[in-house]
């Protein structure tokens, strides 16, 4: 055999070589693509100097992401806001559509429909939050549900989306997308940034014998690939954080029963709508969501207490259109890394935390947390104080949403085994002091690092229609008639500028409609 390297080889040498003498002050590895490690990637190539810190994405196309339909939040309106990304052709290239909100049918009890949306139900009148004088109403006969005075539900409802106007935005927006569109997407961005994405599969990596730090990563086609800080975004295996520095993991099935999905592509049957729905069975509760070529649909449900057989059959004799594949099953465990931040190595999305994705929790968690460590940005010798905050404002974000999604389930009435056991289990203490509060006087105990605001309580709450013992004592101060007339006028405004809205299909059309192309996943 010749002497001579091969093409191959020759690039491997070099990049090797710029790896080792890159003259930069800091080297981050990121390990993962998928959402979690090009959101990473592309926001910390936003926000960091490249003069100081270069970025290097590792990831292996032979290791394939979770490729379903993906319902988000307004946060990341705001992630891609901040990294310049045109809302049209972000919407176009990922087969997307607007999202205003979650609707749920069948929670709490069969028949019952009761909508999350992206907005309040009024400005607060002299520091009284709107829901107290709608409680007044109630007390005296009215029956109007709450969801009457939101603005998003008016849109929502009629299947008609336009952003609302800044900066009085009467409501925020999220988005749908294929899951496998959007980490291409976002590979691009991160790439004009300045990122270098590198093809291989790590086999194994190396430790400081002093500090027990990460100090290189090496990948199968022997290329090593040493930083200074390493984030994991490797999902569930939690490569580096999990297995690598033995980071123990929080387990919440006692609280979050649900421990299995199964998710399936079918053809979209009708116009798309402009939210995310949920809709509770015997076992578990199952997701639509809506894109321009399909729709995305899944089941959820606990093992132990439903078949995977009768949560497969129910899904697909549940789903409106012809199923493009066959179903895929999913084995999961809610909860978290004890350590976020461990050492030098922070783990981002599934590869430190999950929780089902009930409330679209999934691209919210992987923004706030590389938010968070923008905002604690290590340096090449990693302050403990900063680390420790990270951690703890993490844990304290994701016990918030804990709450939030384990009120869902402990709020309902239905009958089944796995209702009946969400509903007589021992909740977390902070959950129990929020239900307590609110009963006894209307009121939201918010506290530190809440992601959920009290319109997002109030949703769940009296959308399962549970109603407190008394309402503010302010809001005795006016005459009831004019309360009456106050919520009226709300809602016959609402309603009328609802009608004004385009439908959200015609939006798409005329603003960011997709090619014809097949899906990713």
């Amino acid at each position: 055999m010749s002497g001579r390297m091969s093409r191959v080889q020759r690039q491997l040498c070099s990049l090797r070589g710029t790896l080792m003498n890159s003259g930069y002050q800091q080297d981050i590895v990121i390990l993962g693509g998928g959402a979690a490690g090009w959101i990473a990637a592309a926001l910390l190539a936003k926000k960091t100097d490249r003069q100081k810190t270069r970025i290097t994405l590792v990831e292996s196309e032979e290791i394939g992401i979770i490729g379903v339909g993906e319902a988000t939040i307004p946060i990341l309106a705001q992630c891609n806001a901040m990294l310049g990304i045109d809302e049209f052709d972000f919407v176009r290239s990922t087969q997307g559509t607007f999202k205003l909100g979650i609707e749920f049918c069948d929670w709490g009890v069969a028949g019952n429909r009761h909508f999350h949306a992206f907005s309040d139900y009024g400005h607060p009148v002299e520091g009284i939050s709107t829901h107290h004088y709608w409680l007044r109403m109630r007390q005296s006969g009215e029956v109007r549900p709450i969801d009457d005075y939101s603005f998003a539900y008016a849109v929502a409802k009629n299947n008609n989306f336009a952003p609302s106007d800044a900066p009085n935005s009467r409501y925020h927006h999220a988005y749908h997308f294929d899951a496998g569109l959007y980490a291409r997407y976002l590979r691009g961005v991160a790439i004009e940034l300045g990122v270098q994405r590198i093809e291989g599969k790590m086999t194994h990596f190396d430790l400081d014998g002093e500090s027990g730090n990460i100090t290189a990563i090496h990948l199968a086609n022997d290329l090593k690939v040493p930083g200074d800080f390493f984030v994991d975004c490797s999902g569930f295996a939690s490569v580096l954080l999990g297995k690598g520095l033995e980071t123990p993991f929080v387990d919440w099935s006692r609280w979050l029963l649900c421990n299995s999905a199964i998710a399936v592509p079918a053809k979209r049957a009708g116009a798309p709508t402009p939210f995310t729905r949920s809709t509770a069975h015997a076992g578990g509760w199952r997701w639509t969501i809506p894109l321009q070529h399909r729709s995305g649909n899944g089941m959820v449900y606990n093992s132990d207490l439903w078949s995977d057989d009768a949560a497969r059959d129910t899904l697909v004799n549940s789903i409106e259109g012809e199923p493009l594949a066959e179903p895929r099953l999913f084995r999961f465990t809610s909860g978290h890394r004890k350590q976020f931040w461990n050492r030098n190595c922070v783990g981002i999305g599934f590869s430190s935390n999950f929780l089902e994705p009930l409330e679209s929790t999934g691209i919210q968690l992987i923004v706030m947390g590389v938010f968070k460590l923008l905002k604690y940005f290590p340096e090449r010798t990693i302050n403990p104080v900063l680390r420790d905050e990270y951690n703890r404002t993490s844990t304290c974000e994701i016990e918030r949403i804990r709450d939030f999604i384990i009120a869902h389930y402990y709020l309902s009435r239905r009958p089944e085994p796995l209702w009946a056991a969400c509903r007589d289990m021992e909740i977390p203490d902070s959950l129990r002091h929020k239900l307590e509060v609110w009963k006894a006087s209307g009121q939201i105990a918010l506290g530190d690092c809440e992601s959920y605001m009290e319109p997002s309580w109030l949703a769940i709450l009296l959308g399962n229609d549970v109603v407190p013992a008394r309402y503010n004592i302010s809001a005795d101060l006016y005459p009831l008639e004019q309360i009456r007339n106050g919520m009226e006028l709300r809602r016959e405004e609402i309603v009328r500028s609802a009608q004004a809205v385009p439908s959200h299909q015609d939006f798409i059309d005329q603003h960011c409609k997709a090619p014809r192309t097949a899906p990713a996943d």
